[in-house]
């Protein structure tokens, strides 16, 4: 057998394939939808089993009536060709009719009403994000650009960080089951103190999972705050509606994750910068003060400011001097040299009788003195410790003791201490 080339197969399928279908009829939902700026449509044509490629050349586009979109049911009329760069079979769409919202759009459009219904959208039910989260759970495929968008995010806003993955498929056959199941074990083992639930964009059959009602269960069931980030800012699913924060993109749902701790650094910052303002000043205030002071005439000697207490104590020092005894003496010896004698005499005569009060309360002191009624037979016991020995009770047996006499000590220790009445009544 001989070998041909691949492009001389490909004219041979185009050869047979194209005249056997210069007109067809087909009835489908757009998908991949695209718009170039050269003005041609490319999209796809699918059903619940098949799917085909379609291009509506700018030319025919023109005379639609309005523009097709994303999930949009029509009925295609044109011819099959086949592209060859590619080698894929195509629909050359000629003419183009709408039939109404395709099957997805309206099964999204039936499970809104049915949630909202049930309050699930309610904003009142909304939780409130925590402002410092600890731990950030993310529960998107580990594989694409989100969670590497959302590592980047917190490495430049948020370091340290703990991040907790829960890898789930995020398109496709058992995705939803998986993404419901990753938020459950969040809740179930408290993991998280957040969640980001996402992914990045796509056509509504790849962001499909986040319009299952079980992801949705899971979403409103969940006690950790969520924030759904699936795919464009122009994108909406149901997750979005039910989650308690939407966020345009996963990016930006990392943003919101540390936004009030961005918003308490940058007060604290303010802050730090309005007291370092503050601070410089008061000390250009108070060095300014300083330095006024330092100028004042005051400071300029010291007896600016101790003239007037040292005349003070000069008149004190003065008066002082005149109250000196001798002086007083001299001052009233003078004045008693210029009285008369009479007066001299009478003063005489008061100083002698003071003189005798005073050898009076000499004598009475005297007669006071301890040492004095020592001479007449009595002693002081004194302790150890030099104490006055009071009563026996100060006193114990065997311990030594002083007796004072009049003409010296006696040294002595105790034999015996007893109360003795008869004794003491004998004494007097």
């Amino acid at each position: 057998m001989n070998a041909i080339t691949v492009s001389e197969l490909t004219a041979a399928i185009k050869s047979l394939l194209e005249p056997s279908f210069r007109a067809v009829c087909v009835k489908g939902e757009i998908s991949n939808f695209k718009l170039q700026s050269s003005g041609h449509l490319y999209f796809s044509l699918k059903d619940a089993n098949s799917q085909i490629s379609a291009v509506l050349f700018r030319a025919s586009a023109a005379r639609l009536s309005q523009m097709p979109k994303e999930g949009d049911q029509i009925i295609a009329q044109g011819e099959l060709s086949l592209y060859t760069p590619r080698g894929q079979y195509q629909i050359v769409i000629r003419e183009l009719q709408f039939l109404g919202i395709g099957e997805l759009l309206l099964k999204l459009h039936q499970l809104k009403e049915r949630l909202q219904g049930r309050g699930w959208f309610d904003s009142a039910l909304k939780k409130p994000l925590p402002k410092l989260p600890q731990r950030i759970g993310v529960v998107t495929s580990p594989t694409g650009a989100v969670i590497q968008d959302i590592l980047n995010v917190l490495a430049r806003r948020f370091a340290p960080f703990h991040v907790i993955l829960n890898p789930v498929k995020v398109q496709g056959e058992g995705a939803a089951q998986e993404i419901a199941k990753a938020i459950e074990d969040f809740n179930k083992y408290n993991l998280a103190d957040v969640l980001i639930v996402g992914r990045g964009g796509g056509s509504i059959e790849d962001l499909w999972a986040f319009n299952e009602e079980i992801v949705a269960k899971a979403i409103f069931e969940s006690r950790i705050p969520i924030i759904s980030a699936v795919g464009h800012e122009t994108d909406f699913t149901i997750a979005d509606w039910v989650a308690d924060v939407r966020a345009p993109t996963p990016s930006a749902a990392a943003e919101i994750v540390i936004a009030e701790k961005a918003n308490l650094m940058k007060t604290l910052h303010n802050t730090e910068q309005m007291c370092r303002q503050r601070l410089r000043q008061q000390i250009r205030q108070r060095r300014e003060n300083l330095s006024a002071l330092r100028k004042h005439p005051l400071f300029s000697s010291p007896y600016k400011l101790l003239s007037q207490h040292i005349q003070q104590l000069d008149s004190l020092c003065a008066s002082l001097e005149h109250l000196k005894p001798l002086n007083q003496i001299l001052a009233w010896q003078s004045r008693l040299a210029s009285f008369p004698e009479k007066a001299a005499s009478t003063a005489h005569a008061m100083l002698q009788n003071k003189k005798k009060s005073l050898l009076r309360l000499w004598e009475h002191l005297s007669s006071l003195n301890p040492r004095n009624l020592l001479k007449k037979g009595y002693t002081i016991l004194l302790t150890e410790q030099k104490s006055v020995v009071l009563s026996i009770q100060d006193l114990k047996p065997h311990q030594p003791f002083t007796a004072l006499a009049h003409d010296g000590r006696i040294r002595a220790v105790t034999t015996e201490v007893s109360p003795d009445d008869t004794t003491r009544d004998s004494l007097f």
